[in-house]
């Protein structure tokens, strides 16, 4: 497998190596890449060498004529377009150093999956407010805890130029969705027969405090309230997740309400890899948007930059195609995921010494553009592949920001593979405004309650 490592990493990398972590931010001098041959947000300005990635050019900030403003479901601006390249099990062999290790896994294992790879687009685009703290914040933040907290920042990318895993991690973690969205969405996992079952339905209701200007002061990045409507045994049941900043001094918050009991409880397990109830146990709580969460569990090491094919661009799967269409048997349906050759940063994350968890190694493909993480290689205690994460990226040019909270993962053991967020039949996304602190209560959550 053949790395390239920007100029910028390899202290970093030496210093993991050495077992030390690096937890400053970058100097001046390094900081002024940003914006020259460096993305505002740190990516690579230039295309490759051949052309199949191009150039950044500021990405997609005008809507389709189609779209109508303020609707929830965002037209594909490149449906007109063919596959360049269509990768199956016959010749996937031409472009394994291009293909996750899930991929090539889904390609040998199923006759019927295959990977058709369209001109690539860089259509991640921010507001000018995320971009001008991004610059602030590469002098400015640095990691504590061993990497599992952040300082020093807010509401700008915290390490636009990584040196550690944990730095790439933290990018990803609070990656720009906006201020606020609702969605009201489901999550379907189908079994080794190819039956889709529905594991949950609701309305789901994300705040990005770490990215609200107003809210200089904040110690949270991300704040979750799930109202579940179905299926009809857990419909009325809600949750509330509140993940801080300062990781380790106060840790990831958690309430659960149930009809049955009338009361919301405290849920302190709603973390690590507690089978998450909201795809039925299909996967973990920490695959949410491929890894969500603390970072105690594991060691991040920063492996470097790559370029793979990745879900890309994905508007017809997240916005256009209805849910029998979408899931057949094994795995989604061809004809409806784009593909694109991007340049990824690559994580390896080993379990710690003295930790439990099922995974004993993961690695992670963060998309240079958005740094959201769009797949995942999850391996088992004995070494072997066990599942497998792709997010659906597809950037809401109207705001702008990125978009990947569509996700899936394929499970090698038992067959199934799950959706999450799931929202082309049910009214898409909308970006909202943040709500009041008072209504991120426990009281609130109970209020939220439909039963």
């Amino acid at each position: 497998m053949k790395f390239t490592l920007k100029r910028v990493v390899i202290a970093g990398f030496v210093a993991a190596q050495a077992g030390i972590l690096a937890h400053a931010a970058v100097s001046a001098d390094e900081a002024k890449a940003l914006g020259t041959t460096l993305t505002p947000v740190g990516a690579e300005k230039a295309a490759n060498k051949d052309g199949t990635i191009p150039a950044y050019t500021g990405g997609l900030t005008k809507a389709p004529a189609e779209f109508k403003a303020g609707d929830g479901i965002r037209p594909d601006p490149f449906a007109g377009e063919k596959p360049r390249l269509v990768i199956d099990a016959k010749n996937m062999g031409e472009y394994a150093d291009k293909l996750t290790e899930g991929t090539k896994t889904l390609l040998k294992t199923y006759p019927s999956f295959r990977v058709d790879v369209y001109p690539t687009h860089r259509t991640v685009a921010f507001p000018k407010f995320v971009t001008d703290n991004t610059a602030k914040s590469a002098v400015n933040a640095k990691t504590t805890n061993d990497g599992r907290s952040v300082e020093g920042v807010h509401a700008g990318f915290p390490f636009p130029i990584p040196k550690t895993g944990y730095e790439a991690m933290w990018n990803h973690l609070v990656r720009f969705n906006g201020q606020s969205y609702e969605a009201k969405y489901r999550n379907i996992n189908v079994d080794a027969s190819g039956r889709p079952a529905l594991a949950t339905e609701g309305v789901s209701v994300q705040d990005f405090p770490f990215w609200d200007t107003a809210k200089a002061d904040a110690d949270t990045y991300w704040r979750i309230k799930l109202t579940y409507t179905g299926p009809a045994r857990r419909a009325g049941e809600a949750l509330m997740i509140v993940d801080p900043l300062d990781v380790g001094n106060k840790d990831r918050r958690a309430w659960s309400y149930l009809p049955g009991q009338r009361r919301v409880k405290v849920a302190p397990d709603l973390s690590f890899d507690t089978p998450n109830p909201g795809t039925a146990g299909a996967t973990t709580f920490d695959d949410t948007f491929i890894f969500n969460g603390s970072m105690d569990r594991f060691d991040f090491k920063l492996v470097g930059k790559k370029e793979m094919l990745v879900p890309y661009n994905t508007y017809a799967a997240v916005y256009g195609t209805k849910q029998d269409d979408l899931l057949k048997a094994n795995h989604l349906n061809p004809d409806a995921v784009r593909w694109e050759l991007h340049r990824v940063w690559v994580v390896d994350a080993t379990l710690r010494e003295g930790k439990r968890h099922v995974y004993s190694k993961r690695t992670f493909y963060l998309d240079e553009d958005s740094w959201a993480a769009l797949a995942s290689d999850n391996y088992d205690a004995r070494g072997q592949l066990y599942r497998a994460g792709f997010a659906y990226m597809a950037p809401s040019y109207d705001l702008p920001a990125p978009y990947t909270d569509m996700f899936g993962h394929y499970d090698f053991v038992s067959r199934v593979y799950s959706l999450t967020g799931y929202i082309a039949e049910t009214g898409g996304l909308r970006h909202t405004k943040p709500l009041a602190d008072r209504e991120w209560t426990a009281d609130s959550l109970a209020g939220s309650g439909v039963r």
